[in-house]
């Protein structure tokens, strides 16, 4: 890919609402551009990160035995009244009525959706165990959208659902999704640690929260030393004590500010029971199904690696989720015809060897090119000017270890890896 094909929007400003690290910088690297309050678009540059992150998720997904599908983000107000969530769930369920004075909501989460699609075709304990997800937007009506995509009206999560005859059954899914959740945030190379956590409007059980440890979350997390523990919600009940600072004093445990990037839950029978999704056991009994549901927050892991990992110049991507490889930065390409085709020349080596390469062949000074790839934050940068065009060489740039060296051209392949 070239910058000539492929527009990056870097800018010097940020506005004033943007309070945190990752939403400034994000702006300023050309990610996201605010619609309305709560509400962004996604361009170029933002959107390879998002589909990366997919692409992890949707392979460790896939590997447990779990189907995607997509349903409607319109739900009918008629299933969550079957549930009894349409009272329950308060003023961030988005409603709306059509031309019909008929209720709808914008979909925040599709436990009632999902039920009834497996209730209508799955009668067998024969069909069962089944595990289906989706990644689709989901709609929030927050009363103060803050922190850029980290609390938004509109973001991307993956919702997974499984369905069961028995309770022993969904324990045992439940362990699996765990592990896969594991698989999956190490892969994004993020720094996070799971708690016990209540299970809020969602319901169920049991559940556990999976969060990125930073300053600016949230969350608030009583950890041991080897950072297992709670949320506030848990301790509270568990300690019986009403605020954070009795329960340091009386358990000793840390104090830790969380970026909630996942949640598994324990439905139980929650939903099969009042919606009535039944199967007959091979004793012919019919019962209610147990369920479970598994979300990942795919826009809010972006800002939670941007948060874990940036330095005064900008954003550090780990490598897995970098939206190139990494970048081609000529020197007056433009004016110097050997310039430009030895930045071709190891461009079309790197892409002949399956590096997700972007090369920046702008007519702008060397110095707004490095400044706009240090923002963005691409790991390897690989710098190409009059002296490197004549020795057949290549400057080359780590921007996770801030370390610079003159690399010979054939040797480039092996530095990015």
């Amino acid at each position: 890919m070239k910058v000539s094909n492929f527009p990056i929007f870097t800018q010097k400003d940020v506005p004033s609402e943007a309070e945190i690290t990752s939403h400034q910088l994000m702006i300023k690297s050309g990610m996201i551009r605010k619609l309305s309050s709560g509400q962004y678009s996604w361009l170029p540059m933002g959107l390879r990160v998002i589909q990366k992150i997919e692409k992890i998720i949707r392979e460790e997904l896939n590997n447990i035995g779990c189907a995607e599908i997509l349903m409607p983000s319109v739900q009918p107000a008629e299933l969550w009244k079957e549930s009894g969530r349409w009272d329950e769930y308060g003023p961030e369920l988005l409603r709306f009525k059509d031309r019909h004075e008929r209720e709808f909501c914008l979909g925040p989460t599709f436990e009632e959706v999902i039920t009834d699609l497996i209730r209508k075709d799955v009668s067998s304990y024969k069909q069962l165990p089944m595990n289906l997800f989706q990644i689709s937007s989901k709609f929030r009506d927050e009363i103060r959208p803050r922190f850029g995509v980290m609390r938004a009206r509109e973001f991307i999560m993956k919702d997974a659902y499984s369905f069961h005859e028995t309770q022993d059954c969904l324990d045992d899914t439940y362990e699996i999704y765990k592990s896969a959740y594991k698989k999956i945030f190490k892969r994004l190379m993020l720094d996070y640690t799971i708690v016990d956590a209540d299970s809020g409007n969602i319901g169920g059980n049991e559940s556990n929260e999976f969060h990125v440890i930073a300053e600016i979350g949230e969350d608030d997390l009583l950890l041991d030393d080897e950072l297992n523990g709670m949320n506030l919600e848990i301790a509270k009940i568990k300690y019986s004590e009403d605020n954070l600072e009795s329960i340091i004093k009386k358990t000793g445990l840390i104090h830790k500010k969380g970026i909630e990037v996942g949640h598994i839950f324990k439905l139980g029978q929650k939903y099969s029971e009042k919606m009535k999704a039944k199967v007959t056991t091979k004793d012919s009994k019919s019962i209610n199904m147990f369920m479970g549901c598994y979300g990942i927050g795919i826009t809010r892991i972006v800002a939670a690696a941007i948060e874990q990992s940036h330095d005064s110049n900008g954003i550090i991507w780990p490598k897995s989720i970098s939206p190139f490889e990494a970048v081609i930065v000529e020197i007056d390409g433009h004016k110097n015809k050997e310039v430009r085709s030895h930045s071709n020349e190891i461009y079309n080596l790197l892409k002949n060897s399956k590096k997700n390469i972007i090369y920046d062949d702008r007519e702008a000074s060397f110095g707004n090119k490095m400044k706009d790839w240090e923002l963005i934050g691409i790991p390897h940068i690989i710098i190409i000017g009059n002296n490197e065009a004549k020795n057949k060489t290549i400057t080359y740039r780590s921007r996770t270890e801030n370390t610079k060296s003159e690399v010979k051209s054939e040797e480039i392949v092996g530095k990015i890896n």
